[in-house]
């Protein structure tokens, strides 16, 4: 019996120690069994071309639009235009019932012609008068008439010189009166101003026109459809960016697909504020041969400022990946970026982003010393870090690696690069899910 006791007693005291190893190194590392497993969202790095751009809304119209209107009352009687008409400057567009303004002339005519008998027969009181004065003053220098007769024939005389001054100025009122008549016959016929499209006709023939304190609309008329403007609404925060003679290019909803040109003639001073909000009108002249355009289309447009061709462009969301401290250390510590790790201690080439020490400086907010740190990224403590200089992630045979960069132009969803390790086709981070969460951001002690 005793010597199957000391058969077994080896046996297990060899399974405590391995169960003992076993339970200190799941102490000792308790993630490399439980350790989540990361995902990594990215997006794909590109090449072409990056615009910067103002984008606005406005309205096409004609640059030259005239409304005409009746100034005198009557029934329309005659249309000589409809809609779309091609219409030349002095052509008929339509006649107004003119029997009432005739009428008027006839009457203006009448108290015309009273006016002049009226001053005819003062002419005639002033001389018959004048000649009684001469007389009277004769005599009295006769001494054969008292000085009171003299002066009542002086008297009659230049009353009669008054009356004629009134007669004659009545004379004037008559004839103006007949002229404005005359006038107001001729206002019965409706000319076109100037060479145009007819857009709107808001009468019909047996319509009456009411002329009373405004001119009552009866055609609008377009100058010149081949040549139109936008009037544009730019929000105040980017009218500064703006510059008359810039190109820009709009879309229209009628025709889907296509894209239209235009040059900035003005940008006008004059704000315009809708429920707080200021804008303002910048003009955009277009070419419109092809009569594709026509009045109150809505236009989309985009204000092209500046442009750069063949570059590689980062996705704006890569820019918005900005990991915590916390995040950081827990990548050192899966991808073998910590102080421990052998293998990638100093300058070692490992497939986070080259070496523990570069992963330390990246938790600190410095870059990586395979950059050379510059004393203005946090290479001296207290240094401040380079506002142009951004710190992305790469993805590279499913590790991350840390990659610093300057950017240039951006179109608000891509970004140029102009400088850093980074190329079309590589894959940069957006979201890494699994790390730990933690509020403090990176660069936070």
């Amino acid at each position: 019996m005793s010597s199957k006791v000391s058969r077994w007693i080896p046996r297990v005291v060899i399974i405590a120690l391995v169960a003992a190893a076993t339970a200190f190194v799941w102490i000792k590392k308790p993630w490399v069994k439980g350790e989540p497993e990361l995902t990594f969202s990215t997006v794909n790095v590109t090449k072409g071309s990056i615009a910067a751009q103002v984008t606005a809304a406005g309205t096409l119209s004609a640059r030259t639009t005239v409304q005409i209107g009746a100034q005198v009352s009557g029934k329309v009687i005659e249309l000589h235009a409809d809609f779309n008409d091609q219409v030349k400057k002095g052509q008929i567009l339509a006649k107004l019932d003119d029997a009432l303004l005739k009428g008027q002339i006839d009457q203006a005519q009448a108290a015309y012609d009273l006016a002049v008998a009226n001053e005819k027969k003062a002419e005639v009181a002033l001389n018959d008068a004048s000649r009684q004065y001469t007389r009277q003053k004769g005599l009295q220098d006769q001494q054969l008439v008292a000085a009171t007769t003299v002066e009542g024939f002086e008297l009659t005389r230049d009353t009669a010189k008054a009356a004629l001054a009134a007669a004659k100025a009545s004379v004037s009122q008559a004839y103006a009166n007949l002229f404005q008549a005359k006038t107001n016959l001729s206002y019965a016929t409706i000319y076109s101003p100037i060479d145009g499209v007819v857009l709107t006709r808001s009468y019909d023939i047996g319509q009456t026109v009411q002329s009373s304190f405004s001119a009552p609309t009866l055609f609008t008329i377009a100058e010149d459809l081949s040549r139109m403007q936008i009037d544009t609404a730019v929000a105040e925060g980017d009218v500064g960016r703006l510059t008359d003679g810039m190109k820009a290019t709009f879309a229209v909803d009628a025709h889907p697909g296509m894209t239209f040109d235009g040059i900035v003639r003005q940008v006008r001073n004059s704000p315009t504020t809708t429920s707080g909000v200021v804008t303002y009108d910048a003009v955009i002249d277009v070419d419109n041969h092809e009569h594709l355009l026509r009045p109150g289309m809505t236009a989309n447009i985009t204000f092209v400022l500046q442009k750069v061709d063949n570059v590689v462009k980062i996705p704006n969301a890569a820019l918005r990946f900005k990991p915590t401290r916390d995040q950081i250390q827990a990548l050192m510590a899966r991808f073998g970026g910590g102080r421990g790790s052998g293998q990638h201690r100093g300058s070692g080439s490992g497939a986070g982003s080259g070496g523990g020490r570069d992963w330390q400086r990246a938790a600190a907010g410095a870059p990586p010393g395979g950059m050379g740190p510059p004393p203005d990224m946090g290479g001296a403590p207290g240094a401040k870090k380079d506002p142009d200089r951004k710190m992305l992630w790469k993805l590279v045979d499913g590790k991350p690696k840390m990659v610093f960069v300057k950017l240039g132009l951006t179109d608000g969803s891509t970004t140029q690069l102009t400088e850093g390790e980074i190329d079309a086709g590589d894959q940069l981070i957006t979201e890494i899910q699994g790390l730990p969460t933690t509020t403090r951001k990176m660069g936070a002690f």
